[in-house]
């Protein structure tokens, strides 16, 4: 009995490169960098001295919220409008139509 010889394919040699595309494009940054100034000017107004000021107690809380819970999230999340026509065509190509063939089941009634 002899030993059973194994043999490399092809296939493996020759493995599909796939394209790495990053998700986030240049309108994504500008968005995360217009919170990160967000945050920025909310540190910078809560810095100053003033301790009953209306600046530091009301509109640097709320300019921090704004960076942290709105902007930034929506810099992260926002789709670009050609990864929506991709997806867009890719759901409609995969649609099959739909006939007026009616299938009979197994299913006795009466």
């Amino acid at each position: 009995m002899q030993p059973k010889s194994k043999k490399k394919t092809q296939s493996s040699k020759f493995k599909q490169k796939k394209e790495f595309s990053f998700p986030l494009e240049k309108e994504n940054f500008i968005i995360i960098g217009l919170g990160i100034v967000c945050l920025i000017i909310g540190y910078v107004i809560m810095a100053q001295n003033s301790v009953d000021g209306f600046m530091p107690t009301v509109v640097s809380p709320i300019l921090l919220v704004a960076g942290y819970c709105i902007i930034i999230p929506y810099g992260i999340l926002k789709k670009s409008k050609a990864s929506q026509a991709e997806v867009k065509s890719e759901e409609t190509a995969e649609e099959t139509p739909k006939s007026n063939v009616t299938t009979s089941s197994n299913i006795k009634t009466s």
